[in-house]
């Protein structure tokens, strides 16, 4: 099994996949298991740094300390979020809205779940994480290098994901949605 679906399949999951008839299937699938079940399988390759660079934003979940799930929505241009190594993300969090959910929870507990979209081509990334948050001011090398030099925003803190397991969700019920840019692009071709 994929140290994704390792980590998502919990023995409630498993009941609800025995309850719902899908326990087979997923038996199956970790039977087989992977080509290679070594670390090394979960460090995010050239399809992935590429995906995610080419995105401008992506859904971010923590946990509070009260166990309920918070869901935000990261955006910027495209490339902020980066991959800095085949295990590690990083961006820039800019100035919003000066609730600090996320920031708080992460504190408390540094698991986190991202959801990185193409609508377009209806594709999608998932991953499990553990996240830290470094202020801006303590480190103006990383600042350097995760700042967007013609992005107007304010970066307030600096954001470092380390990536635990990740998995390409299947295409199906994704409604293909377009940005201006796309459109546009497409016009012309």
């Amino acid at each position: 099994m994929s140290k994704y679906l390792d980590i998502a399949t919990t023995s409630s999951v498993a009941a609800a996949q025995d309850h719902y008839g899908s326990a087979e299937q997923w038996a199956r699938i970790a039977a087989r298991g992977s080509a290679d079940e070594t670390p090394a399988s979960q460090r995010l390759g050239p399809a992935e740094a590429a995906f995610i660079r080419e995105r401008d934003g992506f859904y971010l979940a923590s946990i509070s300390e009260t166990g309920w799930p918070y869901v935000q929505y990261r955006g910027g241009p495209a490339g902020f979020l980066t991959t800095l190594d085949p295990t590690l993300l990083g961006f820039a969090d800019f100035r919003g809205n000066r609730q600090y959910i996320t920031t708080g929870n992460v504190q408390v507990n540094d698991r986190v779940s991202l959801f990185l979209m193409d609508y377009a081509h209806q594709r999608r990334l998932k991953i499990f994480a553990r996240m830290r948050i470094i202020d801006a001011a303590d480190d103006p090398l990383l600042a350097k290098r995760l700042t967007m030099p013609d992005y107007p925003a304010r970066v307030e803190r600096l954001v470092l994901i380390a990536v635990e397991a990740f998995d390409w969700n299947c295409p199906q019920h994704i409604t293909p949605r377009f940005t201006p840019a796309e459109l546009k692009r497409w016009q012309m071709e």
